[in-house]
């Protein structure tokens, strides 16, 4: 359900995005990588999409369980281009599988979400963190959140990986291109869900806990908190998917 497009040059690809909703009914782009000129593209079959959608609408429950649905934007698979600042990755485009952010903060045209959800199937975990990267530095880091999922058939498991941000301080004589205090992407929690009888899962490493200060912009009011998605909610997801 991945490729990879090479020696696609800033014009053909502006020239594929103009006509994009004519010559893409079963084609989601990825990625745009001007640099590279890479253009990496996803066909999403049904394992794909139950990845990323099963797992919005896990999240979305918990938004209409504390009455906050109306203060969430879903943007879906809405395309963003790159706030380029000539360092590399920070220019291109990309188009999240699910992705979302807060009303009126994140409400604009072309508003960069909050929270990003990236599938893979045969996609490998290499690009799916470089997609993570792309997306926290394109947006000049307005991506609070990037969960990436994969499913290994091979395995019969689904391994989930959230990503956010935090400010790295360079070591004494360490040699880096990051300056002091850059903010970096860094993995929060993993889980995995395997699959141990043709009914029952196994939740790896407990619930799945998002940030409200992160995805909403503001601190919780009375009654509000962080989205947990449950080991019962997680094994419902992976029954879905499976």
């Amino acid at each position: 359900d991945f490729l990879v497009a090479e020696n696609v040059s800033p014009g053909d690809f502006t020239l594929l995005v103009d006509n994009w909703d004519l010559n893409r009914p079963k084609i989601r782009l990825r990625r745009y990588d001007d640099n590279a000129r890479k253009l990496y593209i996803v066909i999403p079959a049904d394992i794909h999409e139950g990845l990323h959608a099963e797992l919005y609408q896990q999240y979305m429950a918990q938004l209409f369980r504390m009455s906050i649905n109306r203060e969430w934007r879903t943007m879906a698979a809405s395309t963003r281009y790159g706030r380029s600042d000539g360092n590399s990755g920070g220019g291109g485009a990309g188009e999240g599988d699910s992705t979302g952010g807060p009303k009126p903060e994140r409400a604009a045209k072309g508003a960069w979400p909050t929270l990003v959800i990236e599938a893979g199937n045969s996609e490998p975990w290499q690009h799916l963190r470089s997609d993570m990267e792309w997306w926290f530095s394109a947006s000049d880091h307005d991506v609070k959140i990037v969960l990436l999922v994969k499913f290994d058939p091979r395995r019969q498991e689904l391994v989930l990986e959230k990503w956010e941000e935090e400010v790295r301080g360079q070591r004494p004589g360490a040699t880096t291109t990051r300056s002091p205090g850059a903010l970096a992407p860094v993995m929060r929690q993993i889980i995995t869900i395997t699959k141990t009888s043709s009914t029952t899962y196994n939740v790896s490493r407990g619930a799945l806990v998002l940030s409200f200060r992160l995805l909403f912009l503001r601190d919780p009011d009375l009654g509000e908190g962080d989205i947990v998605i449950s080991v019962q909610d997680l094994e419902e997801y992976a029954a879905n998917v499976w």
